[in-house]
């Protein structure tokens, strides 16, 4: 995967979002798989108009109930379809507003650089302590581990094994600390550049989950924000697109 440098995307964006108006802030919640990716955006934002982001990380479905119990949050950035469309039902969001801004690609990940093969049959061979996931009530990575492992017909044997995070992020950090030897997690959170870090990684293929498509809204609270408007015509530019790519996802 060819790395997309900040300068290059700025550069490219700034036409784009050339904005005579004052610099402000939006109140963004995203999904934890696209943390690092919104921090590269975030950059690119404030390079380009001036406008920052206070942005709060968690599991889709534990956003959702914030913004239902009224969190001030004008832009949503979820790891799904069904959470920007049950907004969109409450009547929550801006009209019109909601898109697909990533699709998602899930990893068998290990800190260990010779845990896993290339095909994941590490998995068969049971030769850990502990496997992480996030846990699928909230987390729709989470859903697309359980599906894998039921596709597989490895959800018995492993269940013994299972520890479950309450986001992505905190099955990542699982691992990453060797709490679990290895986890399901998102390609995004082991690429740099769009290589991979560190460890070793399965590339899960496609067939074994539901594509993870992740949409983007802007909410009621952001309607008249100028720095959240400017966020979501961002994430629709060809260069943030390339820039998104390179942590892995399709676009």
């Amino acid at each position: 995967m060819k790395g997309v440098s900040i300068g290059q995307v700025c550069a490219a964006a700034a036409g784009a979002l050339a904005c005579a108006c004052l610099a402000g802030e939006a109140r963004v919640a995203v999904a934890a798989n696209f943390a690092e990716p919104l921090k590269a955006v975030s950059a690119v934002l404030e390079k380009t108009t001036g406008h920052t982001l206070n942005v709060t990380v968690g599991a889709t479905g534990k956003l959702y109930a914030q913004i239902r119990n009224g969190a001030p949050f004008d832009v949503l950035l979820a790891a799904d379809t069904r959470t920007p469309a049950l907004l969109e039902k409450d009547g929550l969001t801006q009209a019109g507003s909601r898109f697909t801004y990533a699709t998602g690609k899930l990893v068998l990940w290990s800190s260990d650089p010779s845990r896993i093969d290339g095909k994941g049959e590490v998995l068969r061979g049971g030769q850990f302590r502990k496997l992480a996931y996030a846990n699928p009530k909230v987390a729709p990575y989470g859903t697309a581990a359980v599906q894998v492992m039921d596709t597989l017909g490895l959800t018995p044997a492993l269940a013994p094994k299972l520890v479950q995070g309450e986001s992505i992020g905190q099955t990542f950090s699982f691992v990453h600390t060797g709490n679990a030897e290895l986890g399901f997690v998102a390609m995004s959170q082991v690429l740099d550049g769009g290589r991979l870090k560190s460890g070793s990684m399965w590339v899960i293929p496609q067939d074994l989950y539901n594509p993870i498509r992740q949409d983007a809204v802007l909410l009621q609270r952001g309607a008249g924000n100028e720095a959240a408007q400017a966020l979501m015509k961002l994430l629709q530019s060809p260069a943030v697109k390339d820039l998104i790519r390179s942590y892995g996802y399709a676009v």
